[in-house]
């Protein structure tokens, strides 16, 4: 067998450095170049520089473009001629002799993968480019479904926007409320008190006395403690009547009065008013006498504190007919109904009732009467001042061998679609959740009702929801359960203070008494949050007196805010707000 030789080249010795040797010797530069491929470039160097590009394996060569002028494609030195990348790239070592430029022209080769691209397969994006390069496959299923998704979610969104658009539209347009009391022409406007002011007034009372406790209550029957929306109790209707009489028609107001037991004399439904009155969105209106040194606040008839308000502080419109079954006024007079039936279903039917010290004041002989009881009640304003309210009770209960005073309400539910949180599946688990969206929807019905019970010095609030057998029956109801709370704890979790709500009602009672004798009206504006006062003739809102609704361009406007601003809305004390009220008071009557 013959075996072939393999001849290994002659390598020249470098005693110098490490290697090839530099071509000024002589005596191995013949050597040196038989053992070098062509168009390799070949510099010297030591351990302290920077090494280039050996082989370039990143070239496109199948760009004729970028194929340099010398070597082919299917040349395999092709891959390390640099001559024509010499000057750009600072492969020119030949030339360069080592300059220091070396450094800056150094330049590492990038081994990372091209970034894949965001969204969908890579293939679909670039099929048009660089072909020979295989495409990255994925799931086409899961592609195919994302896609899907991603149109499903574009959809949604698109309806969604839409319907809230035409929500902002129609709630523009039912932003327009109308004042609850036709402003007459011959009206004199005294004051405007925005709602900014009322938030730094603050005034501490000291503990009420109990002058007088009429009526008769009946007891509470706990059984409906334990109603559930599975096992719901229908709601009846009940003939008991019930007394709302306004202050001044109070007989025992009026003895109170005679008897000169105080210089101011209201409801507590008409005080709950003035101290929640910065939660108001709707227009409501309170009549004031100044008789003498006395002064009373009271309401007209068919005033809109007769009724409850439904969905007020909502931001979701509600229909503006009067005919609709939604529509405010509508669902105002729904609410009365269920709250005074509320209040007679959930009491023990035994016939037991716990009389007071008189009966029922303006109640006719021998008919059936509701439930309830009257407190009267002093507060000491200052040293000559003194206020008397008439509070309401409307049922008692045994708590640990202790009698307890409750006050009823109830809240009612009209269309989930308008509140957003269905009862009947809430309520007996997210019960937190359903009287939040209550305090959203309807803060200023709540927050009444608490000012009512610490006014009356109830011990226990009980709250009924009550529901529509069908969103569309306005007449026939069910109780899906009651709630019960302590006022003070309650009023602490809707943030309603108590030094802030006298110092609203102290304010305006400082403001009213230094006007001079007649009849006034404090109307809150339709629009804006603020109360306004107007001097109004003696016989106004009488049986003989006729209001002849005017035109809207016909009524008598505000003049602009920066002229008439509230008294007392920089300061924290009642003092500041009479000052303000003693200076504008010739103003408004000039």
């Amino acid at each position: 067998m013959v075996f072939e030789t393999f001849e290994v080249g002659t390598v020249p010795f470098n005693s110098d450095g490490w290697g090839p040797p530099d071509a000024s010797d002589t005596s191995s530069t013949s050597v040196a170049a038989a053992n070098l491929l062509p168009n390799v470039p070949l510099a010297s160097f030591s351990r302290s520089e920077k090494l280039g590009r050996v082989a370039d394996w990143t070239r496109a060569l199948s760009n004729p473009s970028a194929r340099p002028p010398t070597g082919s494609k299917s040349d395999p030195s092709a891959i390390f001629d640099f001559s024509a990348f010499a000057v750009d790239e600072g492969f020119g070592l030949a030339s360069s002799g080592g300059n220091a430029d070396e450094d800056a022209a150094f330049r590492l080769v990038d081994g990372k993968p091209p970034p894949r691209p965001k969204f969908g397969p890579k293939w679909r994006f670039n099929q048009y480019h660089n072909r020979n390069q295989l495409p990255q496959r994925r799931d086409e299923e899961v592609e195919a479904k994302k896609r899907e998704a991603e149109k499903d979610r574009a959809r949604r969104d698109r309806h969604y926007n839409m319907n809230r658009n035409n929500i902002h539209q129609q709630r523009r347009e039912a932003a327009a409320f109308k004042s609850s009391v036709d402003i007459q022409p011959e009206w004199n406007m005294l004051e405007q008190i925005p709602f900014s002011s009322f938030s730094k007034l603050s005034f501490t009372v000291q503990e009420p006395e109990d002058l007088l406790l009429c009526g008769g209550l009946e007891c509470y029957d706990r059984t409906y403690d334990r109603v559930t929306p599975k096992a719901e109790r229908r709601l009846e209707r009940f003939k008991n009547r019930s007394f709302k009489v306004t202050t001044s028609d109070d007989l025992v107001i009026r003895r109170l009065a005679k008897e000169d037991k105080a210089t101011v004399f209201a409801t507590d439904a008409i005080l709950a008013a003035l101290m929640c009155a910065p939660r108001s969105v709707y227009s409501w209106d309170l009549v004031i006498q100044r008789v003498g040194n006395k002064l009373f606040f009271d309401k007209r008839d068919g005033s809109p504190l007769d009724l409850l308000s439904v969905h007020e502080t909502s931001q979701e419109p509600l229909p503006e007919g009067k005919d609709d079954i939604n529509s405010a006024h509508s669902l105002g007079m729904e609410a009365a109904f269920i709250n005074q039936n509320f209040a007679q279903q959930v009491l023990v039917k035994n016939g037991k009732r716990e009389a007071f010290d008189e009966p029922i004041p303006n109640a006719n002989e021998g008919e059936e009467n509701a439930s309830i009881a009257y407190r009267y009640r002093r507060w000491k304003l200052d040293d000559s001042m003194y206020l008397v309210a008439r509070c309401e009770l409307q049922s008692t209960v045994e708590l640990n061998n202790q009698k307890s005073y409750l006050t009823l309400n109830a809240l009612n539910e009209f269309d989930p679609k308008y509140s957003g949180v269905d009862w009947r599946q809430k309520l007996e688990t997210q019960r937190g959740a359903v009287l939040a969206n209550e305090l959203k929807n309807n803060g200023n019905k709540l927050a009444k009702w608490t000012a009512q019970a610490l006014l009356a010095n109830a011990d226990m609030m009980k709250i009924g929801f009550v529901s529509r057998v069908h969103p569309r029956d306005h007449f026939n109801h069910v109780i899906l359960s009651v709630l019960g709370y302590k006022p003070k704890d309650f009023a602490g979790q809707i943030n309603l203070n108590t030094n802030n709500m006298w110092g609203i009602v102290k304010s305006i009672v400082d403001l009213c008494m230094k006007l001079s004798e007649g009849k006034y009206v404090l109307v809150k504006d339709p629009s804006k949050p603020q109360v306004r006062i107007y001097e109004v003739p003696a016989d106004a809102f009488e049986n003989d007196y006729v209001e002849e609704p005017l035109p809207e361009d016909e009524q008598v406007q505000p003049p602009e805010e920066n002229n008439t601003e509230g008294g007392g809305a920089e300061t924290n004390e009642s003092s500041s707000t009479n000052e303000a009220a003693e200076d504008k008071k010739p103003q408004g009557r000039a």
